[in-house]
């Protein structure tokens, strides 16, 4: 019997909660469930054992299965005749597989394992389930199917009684033990504390539980028009536990619409079968939420280690991707078909960089050609098309940030429109497909990523399948990740190298230029490219001259132009950025130049500094991340040098030099560090000599030093 409730007081329409509520739970349904029982797997070989499950029409579950793992060319397999045979069908395990061909069923020691039967087959199309070897045509262990088998069936319900601000929907389905569909969903969002909402009794009452919405979220409930929707239950939770679920006012306890469970619910078990897939996405552009049902596409992989969600669909001659991930500010998420196909391969790659733009509260999505592996300069690199004078073709559809996801969604040919720059998109087969994430640049261009943030490994992607989902959540983002290595001090010095090497990753450059005192103290640091000048063999040193002295700069940084990913002309500026020979005549007046660059009789610039190439280079993979130290890290890497001889540049710092400059590449942008100029005489700091950087930046920002101390000491806290 419900529960006698206090009268209701001072209620405000503007109130709303979907109720599942919860009292004393009992539950229906024995636990633990795995659906209707199919029998024991006969051992003939290989140690086969395991009790088969029928979760629904095209899904089994195996409880503690296991098998040797000896097999040559064993997989699970599945077919109609009277007895297993060559003519089965494979049924791939794991299901979200990224090689070409699905993997060879390896050793399982009471392994749980759920198989979704491929190739839109159901339990009543097989009559048995093998463990079969194609090379040599033997079956290792095998049950079939009992006649009649009635697997457990997602339940239908009526639509939401209407009670209050708008409330209503299509017919609710009952996916499975913890999942709820909920078709055209119509409410008006203005109830401060609504919630789904769950429980016991003949009404809904307070004595319930929230529901997280959609999106995983306990958030008070946004208003919904006419979106399709899921939602599952929370903790042990089971539709079998609870009597109905509502839209339920937690402040005021009030009741907006609600439907019951039946008693003789018979709903496949929730085994992780049905997954959770985001409903709509709100357009910047527009003053309302964009309707895209889930039910429209139901294609999903995740990759980079789980920290990408893909989703896709053909529409015509179009296909329709929308990428999730949780994004840094400044951050960009890249995808698109690989440059080669059977690997990943950037060059020649066709991608589309998805971002949002935090000073306009905008998603961008460009489509971009990888003809150098190389900072676009204009001419080539990982350029944007248009910026070569081609077209973008990836045209926005929507985008949204909520609970630190980014999700954009666009749309692209699936032909090549410009064969030169782009790659077809398949319906016919799989294809290898790249993606990345890494840094923006000044110009919100794609930076350089580092290894762990893009493919290393094939991965195939079917445009033209239906119900390819293989998504569970996307991974969690870790926000501190190692510390910076100190920032390195070269003075007292008057010869030096610059060679190019690895940024050195979250440890490297652009923690290292976070306490940028010209750059407004940005709480990113500087973005790279993913390499950098090394100064006597130190990673973006600061190094202090003094004015009436000359300094002889011996530069390895690359002499063939027609390589931009090894042409890296050294020069002296006062832009913290760099890349003179990239920027438009307007920009290049912005900068000073001292050193490196000089003009032809037509008074166009060329660089001075032009010598063979130098690179420190990582002996394995990048070790960034495992090494504390500078030191240790540089002890990974191994240097590689090309024929050729050094340029030298030779610098004589005049007296009416400002106080700080830069050290850049004149092709690319963020390369370089500063060069603090000082009078003769004056002290300077040695390497670990904190107090005489900040006094050398206090020249530049005159706040008082205490002040100046207790920012610098903060700001350093606040990056550990």
């Amino acid at each position: 019997m419900a529960p006698k409730l206090p009268p209701l007081r001072g209620l405000a329409p503007l109130c709303v909660i979907l109720l599942l509520a919860v009292g004393v739970v009992t539950s229906r349904r024995p636990e633990p469930y795995y659906g209707r029982l199919i029998g024991h797997l006969t051992q003939y070989a290989h140690g086969i054992r395991g009790t088969v499950y029928a979760v629904d029409e095209s899904t089994v579950f195996i409880k503690g299965f296991a098998y040797d793992g000896t097999g040559p060319d064993a997989y699970f397999w599945v077919g109609d005749s009277p007895q297993p045979s060559p003519e089965g069908t494979l049924v791939p395990y794991p299901e979200d597989y990224s090689s070409r061909d699905p993997p060879i069923l390896s050793a399982h020691s009471n392994t749980d394992i759920l198989l979704k039967l491929p190739a839109g087959k159901r339990l009543r199309d097989i009559k048995w389930i093998s463990v079969w070897c194609r090379r040599f045509t033997v079956n290792f262990g095998d049950v079939f199917i009992p006649a009649g088998l009635d697997p457990p069936r997602p339940r239908v319900l009526p639509e939401f009684k209407r009670l209050a601000h708008g409330l209503r929907s299509g017919n609710i389905s009952v996916l499975d033990a913890k999942t709820f569909y909920i078709p055209n969903l119509h409410y008006d969002g203005a109830g401060p504390d609504a919630y789904f909402w769950v429980g016991n009794g003949s009404e809904p009452n307070p004595f319930g539980t929230k529901v997280p919405n959609e999106m995983g979220s306990l958030n008070p409930l946004r208003g919904y028009q006419g979106e399709d929707i899921e939602i599952q239950l929370p903790a042990k939770l089971t539709a079998y536990d609870v009597d109905w679920l509502a839209v339920w006012c937690v402040e005021y306890r009030h009741n907006f619409g609600h439907v019951y469970i039946p008693k003789d619910l018979d709903v496949p078990p929730a085994l992780g079968q049905t997954k959770i897939t985001p409903a709509w996405w709100y357009n910047p552009t527009s003053s309302t939420t964009s309707k895209t049902p889930h039910s429209a596409t139901n294609n999903c992989k995740e990759i980079l280690d789980k920290r990408l969600q893909v989703r896709w669909e053909i529409q015509g001659d179009q296909v329709q991707i929308t990428l999730s991930a949780r994004l840094r500010k400044e951050q960009y998420m890249a995808f698109g078909i690989s440059g080669a196909e059977g690997r990943p391969a950037m060059l020649g790659a066709d991608v589309v960089v998805a971002y949002w733009d935090s000073r306009a509260n905008q998603p961008r999505v460009a489509d971009y050609t990888i003809t150098h592996l190389a900072q676009c300069d204009g001419e080539r690199g990982v350029c944007p098309d248009q910026r070569l004078g081609g077209s973008n073709d990836a045209v926005l559809v929507t985008g949204r940030q909520r609970d630190g996801v980014t999700t954009i969604t666009y749309r692209r040919p699936l032909a090549a429109a410009e064969p030169s720059r782009d790659r077809e998109v398949l319906s016919s087969r799989s294809q290898s497909v790249i993606a990345a994430f890494g840094p923006l640049n000044s110009r919100s261009e794609a930076n350089a990523h580092s290894f762990m943030d893009t493919t290393r490994h094939d991965v195939q992607l079917d445009f033209g399948a239906q119900s390819d989902n293989a998504c569970i959540g996307l991974a969690e983002l870790d926000e501190l990740g190692p510390g910076a290595w100190p920032a390195r001090v070269l003075s007292g010095v008057t010869n030096f190298t610059a060679r190019i090497g690895p940024a050195g990753g979250r440890r490297g450059y652009t923690p290292i230029t976070d306490n940028d005192i010209t750059n407004g103290f940005q709480p990113y640091g500087h973005p790279s490219w993913g390499i950098a000048w090394y100064i006597n063999d130190q990673l973006i040193p600061e190094i202090y001259v003094e004015r009436g002295k000359t300094y002889t700069f011996y530069v390895e940084g690359g002499d063939d132009r027609t390589n931009p990913a090894r042409y890296h002309p050294f020069y002296i500026s006062d832009s913290s950025e760099g890349g003179f020979g990239q920027k438009k005549e307007e920009e290049q007046r912005k900068q000073r130049v001292f050193a490196g660059v000089a003009y032809d009789n037509e008074g166009y610039p060329f660089p001075t500094a032009v010598g063979r190439y130098c690179e420190w280079t990582h002996k394995s993979v990048d070790q960034a991340n495992a090494s504390p130290t500078f030191e240790q890290y540089v002890r990974t890497l191994q240097l590689e040098c090309a024929p050729g001889d050094p340029a030298t540049l030779v610098w004589t710092v005049a007296h009416e030099t400002p106080d700080l400059l830069y050290y850049q590449c004149y092709t690319h942008n963020n390369l370089g560090w500063k060069i603090h100029v000082v009078d003769p005489g004056t002290a300077v700091p040695k390497p670990g000599d904190q107090k005489a950087r900040i006094n050398a930046a206090h020249r530049i920002c005159p706040f008082s030093s205490t002040t100046f101390v207790l920012v610098i000491t903060l700001l350093n806290m606040a990056v550990r």
